[in-house]
C-alpha cells in the first residue's frame, strides 16, 4: 500500500543520507555517511553571507574504520557546508570513538563521547543511526557469508523486526527449528 495522496503544499527542505560500505585490503572496513540539508529559498546568514536556495546548509562526511566484530578503529569527520563558522570545531571529539562497539549501548557511547556541546547534533545523528546501521548491513552479511553458522544455532537476527519475528511466516519458512508459532492445523476435508 502506498502513501495516502498529499494535501497541496509547497517543498520546503530537503534532507539526503548517503551512506556506504567498504572492505579494505587490511580487512578492516570503511562506514561513509554524508548528510546534506538543503532549503527551496534563499536566506540571510551572517556568517556565510547568505545561503542561497539549493546551496547545502549543512554538509557532513564522517567515515568510521571497523573491524569485522564492528569495533571502531578510527572516527573523523569533516563539515564542508554549516550555518556558523565555528560548527566544524564540534568534530574534535569524532576520533574519540575508537574502541567503542557498534551494538548495544552504542547510542549511549557515541553520547557520552560526543554529547550535546561536546558535538554537532548531525555528526552524531548520523554516526549513530545511518552509518551505524550501514556497518551492520555490510559488515555482518558479509562475515556470515564467510564462516558458516553451526547447525543449530539460533540465528542473531531473529527477533530484531517484525519480518524476523520467531512466531512469523519468514522465520516458520527459513529457520523451522527456531519457529515459536503456532503451525496452522492441516484440514481434514471428505
Amino acid at each position: 500500500m502506498s502513501l495516502s495522496r498529499p494535501t497541496p503544499r509547497q517543498h520546503i527542505h530537503t534532507r539526503n543520507i548517503e551512506c556506504r560500505g567498504y572492505l579494505r585490503d587490511d580487512g578492516l572496513w570503511d562506514i561513509e555517511g554524508t548528510l546534506t540539508d538543503a532549503k527551496t529559498y534563499s536566506f540571510d546568514n551572517l556568517d556565510r553571507g547568505g545561503v542561497a536556495a539549493g546551496e547545502p546548509v549543512h554538509r557532513m562526511v564522517v567515515r568510521l574504520t571497523v573491524d569485522e566484530e564492528l569495533v571502531v578503529q578510527s572516527a573523523e569527520a569533516y563539515s564542508e557546508a554549516t550555518p556558523y563558522a565555528i560548527c566544524p570545531d564540534a568534530n574534535v571529539h569524532v576520533p574519540e570513538l575508537a574502541g567503542l562497539q557498534i551494538g548495544p549501548g552504542w547510542r549511549a557511547g557515541v553520547k557520552k563521547v560526543m554529547g550535546r556541546t561536546k558535538g554537532c547534533t548531525h555528526v552524531r545523528d548520523l554516526i549513530m543511526g545511518p552509518v551505524a546501521l550501514t556497518a551492520y548491513q555490510s559488515v555482518i552479511p558479509w562475515r556470515n557469508k564467510k564462516s558458516q553458522q553451526p547447525p543449530g544455532k539460533k540465528p542473531t537476527i531473529l527477533g530484531t523486526c517484525h519480518a524476523y519475528a520467531t512466531d512469523g511466516p519468514v522465520v516458520e519458512r527459513v529457520w523451522p527449528e527456531h519457529f515459536t508459532g503456532n503451525t496452522p492445523q492441516q484440514s481434514t476435508a471428505d
